[in-house]
C-alpha cells in the first residue's frame, strides 16, 4: 500500500509540476478544467448517482470550466494585460467564501445530506470557483500558487504528526474519528512557522506581522472545514474514497478537499486586499 501511494504521488508530482511551470496560461486553464471535471464526476458519487449520469456531470462541468477560460481570457491572465478583478469573478469567490466561512459551520453541526437540485448547486460552489482560483493565482506565478498549495500541505502533515503524537481529544468524532483538537492546533503551529519563513525569505510585507499570522490561522481552520466537509459527504454517501483514480490515495476530491475551501478564499483576498 505505502509503494503504491509513493508510486503515485511521485507520478503526481512529475505531471504536476511541469504542467504548473511550462505550460502557457490558456493550457493550464483547460489541464486544470479536465482536473476538475474529474472531480465532478466524483461529486455525483456523493450524490448516489451512477454512470453514465456521473460522466455527464463532469464532462459538463469541464466544458463551463473550459467554456469560461476561452470566452474571458483576460481574466484568466491569458492575454497581455490580466484583468482578475472582473465584477462576476469576485462574485463567484464572494459566494464561495460566504458558503465556507459562513454556511459550512451550520452544515457539519447539522450534518446536512446532499439531495437532487440543491446538491448539484453545492457542487458548483465548491468546484467551480476552485477552478478559477487555481487559474487565477498562477498569474502571480507558478512558485506562488505551489507555495499556496504548500499552506494545505503543511497543515495536512503538521495535523497528521501533532494528531498521532499527542491526540487525546476527537475534533468532530461523528464526522471523522482519526481527527483531534491536538492535530488541529498542531496544523495551525505548523502553517504559522511556515508562513513565517516564507514571509522572512521572500521579505512578504503585503500586511503586518499579527494580521499575516492571523491570515494563517484562518486559512487553516477553512482547510480543516474543508477536510471535514468531504469526510462528511463520504460518511453520508457510505463510501471510503471519492474514488480509486489515484491509486492508494482514492479520488480528486480526496486531494483537493482543503484546497476546494482554502483556494477561494485566498484569491479573493488577493483581488480585494493585495
Amino acid at each position: 500500500m505505502l509503494k503504491t501511494r509513493v508510486i503515485t504521488a511521485l507520478v503526481l508530482v512529475g505531471l504536476l509540476l511541469p504542467a504548473m511551470f511550462y505550460l502557457p496560461q490558456s493550457y493550464w486553464a483547460l489541464a486544470v478544467a479536465a482536473f476538475i471535471g474529474i472531480g465532478a464526476w466524483e461529486w455525483g458519487a456523493l450524490l448516489g448517482w451512477r454512470n453514465p449520469s456521473r460522466l455527464i456531470l463532469g464532462f459538463l462541468t469541464a466544458l463551463i470550466c473550459a467554456s469560461i477560460s476561452l470566452l474571458a481570457p483576460e481574466a484568466i491572465g491569458a492575454t497581455a494585460v490580466a484583468s482578475p478583478a472582473q465584477t462576476w469573478v469576485l462574485a463567484i469567490y464572494a459566494l464561495a467564501a460566504f458558503f465556507w466561512c459562513l454556511v459550512m459551520p451550520f452544515w457539519l453541526q447539522k450534518k446536512w445530506s446532499l439531495v437532487g437540485i440543491g446538491g448539484l448547486l453545492v457542487g458548483a460552489v465548491v468546484l467551480i470557483p476552485t477552478w478559477l482560483a487555481m487559474v487565477q493565482l498562477r498569474i502571480l506565478g507558478p512558485g506562488v500558487l505551489l507555495g499556496i498549495f504548500a499552506v494545505v500541505w503543511m497543515a495536512d502533515i503538521a495535523a497528521y504528526f501533532s494528531g498521532k503524537t499527542f491526540g487525546k481529544h476527537k475534533l468532530a468524532p461523528s464526522i471523522s474519528p482519526g481527527k483531534t483538537w491536538e492535530g488541529a492546533i498542531g496544523a495551525g503551529i505548523g502553517v504559522i512557522i511556515y508562513g513565517l519563513v516564507i514571509r522572512q525569505v521572500f521579505s512578504l510585507e503585503l500586511m503586518s506581522l499579527s494580521l499575516w499570522v492571523l491570515a494563517l490561522v484562518g486559512l487553516t481552520a477553512i482547510s480543516i472545514i474543508g477536510d471535514l466537509y468531504e469526510s462528511l459527504l463520504k460518511r453520508k454517501a457510505g463510501i471510503k474514497d471519492s474514488s480509486n483514480v489515484l491509486p492508494g490515495h482514492g479520488g480528486i476530491l480526496d486531494r483537493i478537499d482543503s484546497l476546494t475551501s482554502t483556494l477561494p478564499v485566498v484569491a479573493l483576498f488577493w483581488l480585494l486586499v493585495v
